[in-house]
């Protein structure tokens, strides 16, 4: 293994990994695992490069409060580099985002205003721009800043490339968050491998891309209002109540070839089959990318390679709808094999470590699984 000076060297390098029982016949399907980085996701080479312009241009001074709107993974992203140059860091979230999030910023020493989840993403953007003039914070803007794009230019597009250097890249598949991996990798894409196709994948219920209405903007770039195709759904991290400029940009510039939509539930059931098929472990944003580019690789011709980003690690979604139906306690099949053998076959239910049966069950009965905690 490398050395490095600090953590924030391990961001970015993450590794193509082979899709095998999940993918079809006589397709060649990997996934860019960005979970590999240092904080779980592709939101730490974000945060790392709108910092170190910031630095460079003087935009960001020494010791000065940063600020921005975040679903959780940019902020726990921006909390790691901000731990380590020593800026005190304030995000803004709406409150319907998953509790893990916030409690892993403010471990690692950021302050977390929530925002009411009526809001959306565009109350959480105008909370952050308004304590940004208030109190003279540095905004990082996210879905502007095109710091974000070009560190993607810089690094995750020159891995995919080095990667399939020599070799066939059909599709490349991703969502959009800000819209930094699309236009980044997809403009270096475009230059070096014209004949890759690039899919955006968004959340049916929120179509904005597909939809083909524009976004209204402030001067600025962000946005003026909520897209009016946008609904709610549970893919947290993946297209806000608006389109981001990052992502309208890469619109414009012809760098979308197709949009596919995935509903909410296919998104949650790709993530779990990645889980228990090839034992890689992603949220529920991942599984909906994973999703359309199945459905991408099952009608690509014969000995095409296709790629699909995965964006973070499944541990940001423990409180969502994701994990509803697993349960904390031991199930009835659980209890069972606890008591197929001599050490502790006689344990109590309701013991320590052993469930109690539900009221009126069988004397050994085990309880069924916890329900599934309300959507958020």
């Amino acid at each position: 293994m490398a050395r490095f000076d600090s953590i924030l060297g391990t961001v970015g390098n993450t590794p193509a990994v082979r899709i095998n029982r999940l993918a079809p016949p006589g397709v060649d399907l990997y996934v860019k695992v960005e979970a590999f980085n240092p904080l779980g996701s592709v939101k730490d080479r974000l945060a790392l490069g709108v910092i170190e312009a910031a630095e460079r241009d003087g935009s960001l001074r020494p010791g000065q409060t940063v600020v921005e709107a975040t679903s959780g993974n940019t902020g726990i992203g921006l909390a790691m580099v901000c731990a380590v140059k020593g800026y005190p860091l304030v995000v803004t979230m709406a409150d319907s985002f998953s509790v893990e999030r916030r409690r892993l910023m403010r471990f690692l020493g950021a302050k977390v205003v929530l925002t009411p989840a009526s809001g959306g993403g565009t109350g959480m953007v105008k909370k952050a721009v308004e304590l940004a003039e208030a109190h003279g914070w540095f905004l990082t803007r996210q879905f502007e800043n095109e710091a974000n794009a070009d560190f993607h230019s810089r690094t995750t597009a020159r891995e995919i490339v080095n990667d399939f250097d020599g070799q066939r890249l059909d599709v490349w598949v991703t969502g959009f968050g800000t819209g930094g991996t699309l236009k980044g990798v997809g403009r270096v894409l475009r230059q070096e491998r014209p004949e890759t196709k690039i899919v955006v994948a968004e959340p049916a219920p929120a179509a904005m891309i597909a939809s083909g209405t524009a976004q209204d903007r402030n001067p600025d770039g962000s946005p003026a209002v909520r897209h009016p195709a946008w609904t709610p759904h549970p893919i947290q991290g993946w297209s806000p109540d608006f389109i981001p400029k990052l992502t309208g940009d890469a619109v414009a510039l012809g760098l979308v070839d197709r949009v596919v939509a995935v509903a909410p539930p296919d998104a949650m059931q790709a993530s779990r089959d990645l889980a228990r098929q090839e034992g890689i472990f992603v949220g529920i944003s991942a599984g909906g990318t994973f999703h359309a580019a199945r459905q991408v690789a099952r009608e690509a011709p014969q000995g095409s390679t296709v790629l699909c980003m995965l964006p973070d690690t499944g541990e940001r979604y423990l409180t969502t709808p994701l994990f509803g139906d697993i349960p904390a306690e031991m199930t009835e099949e659980e209890v069972s094999i606890l008591r197929s053998t001599p050490t502790y076959a006689d344990a109590t239910p309701g013991a320590p470590g052993v469930p109690a049966p539900p009221a009126g069950a069988a004397p050994g009965a085990a309880p069924p699984p916890a329900p599934a905690p309300a959507p958020r």
